[in-house]
């Protein structure tokens, strides 16, 4: 009786060790590509996890993609994988609408990140447009980097519309170099 006893504790114990073998060694999973890890590089002007990485000057969305801007307005951005050695390319895509272009005339866009001032660019016909310019590394070299960008002028806030009205607003974010 007593080595049945011995091997049923044996059995038991083994059987714990196993078990807590299995649960106490799990690798911790990698974390996929697509999963964000704090701040993303690229925005989507409608996707409400973006919404904290616009500090300022940015509207509600609407029609579920897209957000005006005002004359001036900025983002918080991650920059991509080597951007601290090899720079990255910031990416604005936008719309001037016809409107905008009819009351304003040609606008004059222009960024900032961190204290490096990018070239500005004249956008004068209305559309989908996009302000692309090349980012060097000095000014990628925290994890966190501020984009501020300005309209040389902007729709006023009216009796139609309160809000000042500049651009609108699909995509930011930074493009890694290869």
């Amino acid at each position: 009786m007593r080595g049945l006893v011995n091997k049923i504790v044996s059995v038991v114990l083994l059987m714990s060790l196993v078990v807590v073998g299995s649960t106490g060694c799990k690798r911790k999973k990698k974390r996929a590509q697509d999963e964000p890890a704090g701040l993303a590089t690229m925005l989507q002007a409608a996707d409400p996890r973006a919404a904290t990485q616009l500090l300022r000057g940015f509207h509600d969305v609407e029609s579920g993609a897209w957000r005006w801007t005002a004359k001036s307005f900025a983002v918080t951005l991650h920059p991509p994988a080597g951007a601290s050695v090899k720079g990255a390319t910031l990416v604005l895509k936008f719309v001037f609408p016809e409107i905008s272009l009819q009351k304003l005339g040609p606008i004059t866009i222009s960024a900032k990140v961190g204290s490096e001032q990018l070239a500005p660019e004249t956008v004068d016909s209305a559309g989908d447009k996009s302000y692309s310019r090349e980012v060097p590394a000095s000014a990628l070299k925290e994890d966190a980097v501020t984009v501020e960008f300005m309209l040389d002028k902007a729709i006023p806030p009216g009796t139609q519309d309160i809000r000042e009205l500049g651009i609108i607003m699909n995509m930011v974010g930074f493009e890694a170099k290869q």
